[in-house]
């Protein structure tokens, strides 16, 4: 039943799943469900303590993919030294287009959600709402840059922070 393009993805290789951020895969492993046998990429997402098993021949469609190159990360930083971009609309619809940006896995999308919510110390405080989507954006922009750049989460953030700080000067 294995049919469609097969991934060029391995085991210990980190991958981003669109709706899950950054996460590593385990094994490659065979189940049998419902009388078929299937092809399943075992992957972890440390921080959520949470395994996903996802069809080999599904992965590619759902947008499963590899790390971003260096230079994309590079542009993504260079995203959030913009100029926020608040459309005019009304707040439920920016929180879905939002919420979209962030499940799409694509990380310049997501770097332009940090830079639009992005608050700084001196500017009006955050709903709870708009607060909820800018730490998940932040964070899956965060979980890949410290897997691109091989350093920890904690240095990723200081890197992206370093890049918002800026801005403000």
């Amino acid at each position: 039943m294995t049919k469609g393009k097969k991934p060029e993805f391995r085991p210990n290789e980190f991958v981003v799943y669109p709706a899950h951020g950054v996460g590593k895969i385990m094994s490659i492993e065979e189940q049998e469900i419902a009388g078929f046998k299937l092809e399943l990429f075992v992957i972890t997402f440390e921080k959520d303590k949470m395994t996903l098993r996802v069809p080999t021949h599904k992965a590619l469609d759902i947008g499963m993919r590899q790390l971003s190159a260096p230079d994309v990360v590079a542009k993504a930083l260079d995203t959030l030294k913009g100029k926020a971009k608040v459309k005019r609309a009304m707040w439920s619809r920016r929180a879905q287009e939002y919420e979209q940006k962030i499940n799409s896995g694509d990380l310049m999308a997501i770097a332009e959600v940090v830079r639009d919510l992005h608050r700084n110390d001196d500017q009006r405080e955050q709903s709870y709402s708009e607060r909820q989507l800018y730490e998940a954006a932040l964070e899956r922009l965060t979980r890949e840059v410290a897997a691109v750049s091989g350093v920890d989460e904690a240095g990723a953030q200081r890197k992206v922070d370093d890049v918002l700080t800026s801005r403000a000067a």
